[in-house]
């Protein structure tokens, strides 16, 4: 079921020093694993933690200058890995969670010299899976925008394509796994932030249910309560095992390290207009198509339904109040502990006018999103009704080019865009569902196209059996794109 590339059982030596004798051969076959195969080396003792790191490090030497996936690279080793299931296995954290040592900008320079010091429940149960953090993955500021440049980092670059976008805002995170640098990178998701960076660069990207994990973060306030963490993968069994490790007891009946494919037919509701009414352009639409062929040839009830009805503009304008509820509480803090206020240099000029938006708004604001949500929620859950799973494109747009959200637009404009580009993925925050990018159209040119399949909230388990299924009938392991470590060092495309 997951067949990966064989090594030989011998001890592994990279040599990571130079790219001679073969060296950067060798570092791409280690680049092909995926998270478990790496773990599984080190369990034999046919490779050491200390190697996987020194090559993970390689790689990024290697690729990052062009790319920009990384934001912050942790050199030295900050002891021994975890005994736990993932034990040497080396990864990114997104630069919008604190890892105690780490730069922690949040893309924004005004954090651009914050260091942090407390590790979260979250970073806990990755320490203890022995995963290995070998650095920071670039974001958009505070998460805020559909894509990952920054006035403090500048563009990351879209793998498949360098004109195009990564899109975001864990698009450092997607970027880095489909370039071979990281088996698995953490993303996080208040809107789409995982899910669409995974569907361009054709990797998987699962958001778990509202409240399923432990917390990632101390903030607290809407966007926060909205946002899910989780990681982007290579591999479906690396996304389950992940969430089988910080999981919330609390939450309900855990889901488990889910490792089989989904077993029954399934009842698959979709449509493809987005919350705003936009259609898909046709790239868009034959990947879409191509899926539903695929569901029904795997013997599943695939039945178009009207979408939810929606206030399209409302639930917008609702999603980025609370946004800019969440940077104006930030702003707030720091004016009342440093000497100075927040500076107008210090914050893009979208981050600004979302803060200067929700202050407009007056008190009213918050209850009136949350308002506009229940709505949302409840039309949701009635148009879904006696559906196990709901498919819909992603994005209405396969790609979009480097700029096309850039931060120093003015806000009605980026929010034109965004509203043209994104289909329903902040609806599903809203909701709570559990939701995945599958890595499914790999076109001959052009960007990947992922699509995207929800659940009820708490049906998490059955979201990744379908995966796995998923996986089996359309291996997309092989598919690295022309800026990876396989393609360019490797042989492979």
């Amino acid at each position: 079921m997951h067949a990966f590339p064989a090594l030989a059982r011998k001890r592994w030596r990279p040599h990571v020093g130079s790219l001679q004798d073969g060296g950067m051969k060798e570092l791409a076959v280690l680049a092909r694993l995926d998270g478990v195969a790496q773990a599984e080396l080190c369990a034999r003792g046919d490779v050491h933690a200390s190697e996987l790191l020194e090559a993970c490090l390689a790689r990024i030497d290697a690729l990052n200058p062009l790319l920009r996936a990384v934001v912050t690279t942790a050199r030295e080793s900050s002891g021994p890995a975890g005994a736990g299931p993932l034990s040497g296995v080396p990864f990114l954290v997104k630069d919008s969670t604190e890892w105690p040592g780490l730069r922690w900008s949040m893309g924004s320079r005004l954090f651009a010299a914050n260091v942090g010091r407390r590790q979260t429940p979250y970073g806990k149960r990755l320490e203890e899976a022995g995963l290995v953090c070998v650095g920071k993955s670039a974001m958009s500021e505070m998460g805020l925008l559909f894509s990952t440049e920054t006035l403090l980092e500048g563009a990351t670059l879209h793998p498949w394509d360098l004109s195009c976008s990564a899109t975001g805002s864990s698009g450092g995170s997607a970027v880095a796994v489909a370039a071979g640098l990281v088996p698995l990178a953490h993303a996080n998701d208040g809107g789409g932030s995982l899910r669409v960076p995974a569907s361009a660069c054709g990797v998987f990207g699962f958001k778990p249910s509202r409240g399923r994990t432990v917390p990632a973060s101390f903030a607290r306030s809407d966007f926060a309560a909205m946002t899910s963490d989780h990681c982007i993968s290579r591999s479906v069994r690396d996304s389950a095992l992940f969430l089988s490790l910080t999981e919330d007891a609390s939450f309900g009946t855990p889901v488990g390290f889910v490792r089989e494919p989904v077993s029954r037919r399934l009842r698959i509701g979709t449509w493809t207009r987005t919350m705003m009414g936009v259609a898909p352009e046709p790239d868009v639409l034959r990947a879409y198509e191509d899926a539903v062929a695929l569901l029904v040839e795997l013997g599943h009830d695939v039945v178009p339904i009207a979408p939810p009805r929606l206030e399209g503009p409302a639930l917008s304008s609702a999603f980025f109040r609370v946004a800019g509820a969440a940077v104006a509480g930030i702003v707030e803090l720091m004016d009342r502990t440093r000497e100075e206020p927040v500076q107008i240099e210090e914050l893009e000029p979208f981050t600004w006018a979302l803060v200067e938006d929700f202050q407009a708004a007056g008190p009213e604001a918050l209850p009136q999103a949350r308002a506009t949500f229940s709505q949302a929620v409840q039309a949701y859950l009635e148009a879904t009704r006696g559906y196990d799973v709901v498919l819909t494109p992603v994005t209405s747009s396969a790609s979009w080019p480097v700029g096309h959200l850039s931060p120093v637009l003015s806000r009605e404009v980026l929010l034109r865009r965004t509203a043209r580009s994104i289909g329903d993925t902040p609806l599903h925050n809203i909701v709570g569902c559990p939701a995945m990018s599958v890595p499914l159209h790999f076109p001959e040119a052009g960007v990947p196209i992922g699509m995207h399949f929800a659940a009820a909230p708490g049906a998490d388990a059955l979201l990744l059996e379908l995966a796995y299924q998923l996986e089996e009938a359309r291996p997309w392991k092989d598919h690295w794109a022309p800026y990876s470590i396989p393609a360019r060092f490797g042989g492979s495309r």
